[in-house]
């Protein structure tokens, strides 16, 4: 075997440099956790043409975003192999989303498939979350793709807490409003990932306020586990990478 197939081992049948494709392949291959935080960006950048749209299309098109996330997902545990029972609570907890988040696009107002697929969804990106973070604390070196996982962790815990916030709306309705409305209403899920994600950053930007006890409860825990991603986390991976460097 010539040394340019051993070197290129995705490309066994042709000699010489790798194909953009083959290129392409090593890299969704070798770093899944920025496939995970590229495709989560993308629909933060494409859930509002979701969102704006009336009717029966505009939730065929949250479940199909649904679906797409949870593809990307499923492939993120896979590759990141922290432990067996990591992708066999996985496969538990992600098969009846599949399921609930089709049946929300076929019955678009039933609120306790609603319900359940949201508490579902809440509870799988956090046990993604966790099995992203045994990724990261595995060992004592920093990769490029546990840099990625860095992002990848943040905006899979909040997704799950803008997924709970939906189910604690459903619990205990007009939990959330908009400052200055007299009206509290329901909040849509685009809207309540806009709190969960400036809760977690700590930045206050949100016109959403939780004015239900409950819902109070849930950001508050959000708020503490944002500082201590930041605190305990970051600060690891970044230390560790001058740390690398440095010697």
């Amino acid at each position: 075997m010539s040394a340019s197939l051993e070197l290129w081992p995705s490309s066994p049948r042709r000699a010489g440099p790798p194909s953009r494709l083959d290129r392409l392949r090593r890299k969704v291959t070798e770093l899944p956790c920025a496939l995970l935080l590229f495709v989560q960006l993308a629909a933060l950048v494409a859930y509002p043409f979701v969102e704006t749209r009336a009717g029966d299309v505009r939730e065929t098109g949250r479940a199909i975003f649904g679906l797409i996330g949870l593809l990307v997902l499923f492939l993120a545990v896979r590759a990141v192999r922290a432990t067996p029972a990591l992708t066999w609570v996985a496969a538990v907890l992600g098969g009846p989303v599949v399921l609930l988040t089709i049946a929300e696009a076929v019955w678009t107002d039933n609120t306790t498939i609603a319900f359940w697929s949201s508490l579902l969804h809440a509870l799988f990106y956090f046990y993604t979350g966790y099995g992203l973070l045994r990724y990261m604390f595995a060992d004592n070196w920093v990769t490029r793709d546990e840099l990625y996982a860095t992002g990848a962790t943040f905006t899979v815990v909040a997704w799950g807490f803008a997924y709970l916030y939906v189910a604690v709306q459903m619990l205990w309705p007009n939990s959330f409003t908009i400052y200055g409305e007299a009206d509290p209403g329901t909040r849509t899920w685009f809207e309540l990932l806009y709190l969960s994600i400036t809760t977690m950053t700590s930045t206050g930007l949100s016109d959403i306020i939780a004015v239900e006890p409950h819902a109070r409860a849930f950001v508050l825990l959000q708020q503490i586990a944002g500082m201590l991603y930041v605190a305990l986390v970051v600060a690891r991976l970044v230390g560790l990478t001058i740390a690398r460097f440095r010697q």
